[in-house]
């Protein structure tokens, strides 16, 4: 088994919280992903912040490139590790 994560950025809260209550619609996710705010660097106003949500993918199943579509629906990526 390996220890896979997904990590897809979003400009911003509304989008990264459609993503991550509608990927479980279009892929098989056997945990609920976790959404985590991304100041960006001596930024405090949440205006100036990505947001993430992180999909954990233990048996590598999930496909990048549909990844990288799914999430560009939101204006968002899939930050590549």
């Amino acid at each position: 088994m390996s220890d896979v994560r997904h990590v897809l950025v979003l400009p911003d809260r509304d989008a990264a919280e459609e993503v991550a209550e509608t990927i479980g619609d279009r892929f098989t996710v056997t945990q609920a992903p976790q959404l985590v705010r991304d100041a960006l660097a001596g930024e405090d106003d949440a205006e100036d912040a990505q947001w993430l949500v992180v999909v954990e993918d233990p048996d590598g199943r999930l496909d990048a490139d549909e990844l990288d579509e799914f999430v560009a629906d939101w204006d968002g990526w899939r930050e590549a590790h």
